[in-house]
């Protein structure tokens, strides 16, 4: 028997593009807003509903809304690399703050799902008040996959020679209901995407996070010290795959949110 609760059932809310986003509302409507985005090759349900998330967010006070984006979870899962961008994305999560209706929100990301946050902070200022960026790079870790030997692997199981990109392939092949031609699609069709960078910071409080073992950890650091209003926080003993499950990770991040003006 699973100690997790059930998730409720997904909302489906139209992208800009016409693509079908899943989200999840939990918590009280009328409670200030935390949205909630995945990141690579996980889903709102995994990254922030079986970690505890959503139960300690909800206990504190806040409602949460959750996505999948675009190639994950219960969304769609195009397999054309034009159909995934940063700016793609960033649309995504503003239709789906629109759709709720939603006018002051506090963002949570992770890995992905905080780099898609920097760029949606900065761009809708007067909608999201601040944010929680935990795994998030100065660079997009996924330009060093191979994609040719990637898509070959999902045609005809050639094995992959590339050591990076066959760690994404098994992570993400790990992980059910997960679409590999998606996630490859997406992985091409971000390669030009826009990055973090102290030009682009978003002016918002923000709290930055990375484990303590994990490998983008200086990067992280580097963006903080770079952005206007931002601290960071290392979480001990963790790398980029299990820091979100971390107790002392999510106690920090209900902290500072605490002090938005979103209490």
């Amino acid at each position: 028997m699973s100690l997790v609760p059930e998730a409720p059932r997904p909302r489906a809310v139209m992208s800009p593009d016409g693509l079908k986003l899943a989200t999840y509302d939990f918590g009280d409507p009328d409670a200030p807003v935390v949205v909630a985005v995945h990141g690579f090759a996980s889903s709102a349900v995994l990254n922030w509903h079986a970690s505890g998330w959503t139960r300690d967010l909800v206990r504190a006070g806040y409602r949460v809304v959750a996505l999948d984006q675009r190639g994950h979870g219960a969304s769609s899962k195009p397999h054309d690399p034009s159909a995934y961008s940063m700016d793609l994305l960033v649309a995504d999560v503003t239709a789906v703050i629109d759709t709720y209706l939603l006018s002051d929100v506090a963002y949570l990301g992770y890995s992905l799902g905080a780099r898609v946050g920097w760029h949606t902070a900065e761009r809708i200022p007067d909608r999201v008040t601040r944010a929680v960026f935990g795994g998030i790079p100065d660079a997009d870790p996924m330009r060093r996959v191979a994609v040719d030997q990637a898509k070959a692997y999902i045609v005809d199981g050639t094995p992959i020679e590339d050591r990076v990109t066959n760690g994404y392939l098994q992570m993400a092949s790990g992980v059910e209901g997960n679409d590999l031609r998606a996630l490859v699609a997406m992985v091409e069709g971000m390669r030009d995407s826009i990055e973090p960078t102290p030009e682009n910071a978003p002016a918002q409080p923000i709290l930055m996070a990375a484990g303590s073992e994990d490998g983008i950890k200086d990067s992280a650091v580097r963006l903080a010290a770079a952005a206007p209003d931002a601290d960071f926080f290392e979480i001990p003993g963790r790398n980029h795959f299990n820091a979100p499950t971390s107790r002392a990770f999510r106690e920090r991040a209900i902290a500072f949110l605490g002090g938005g003006t979103t209490q």
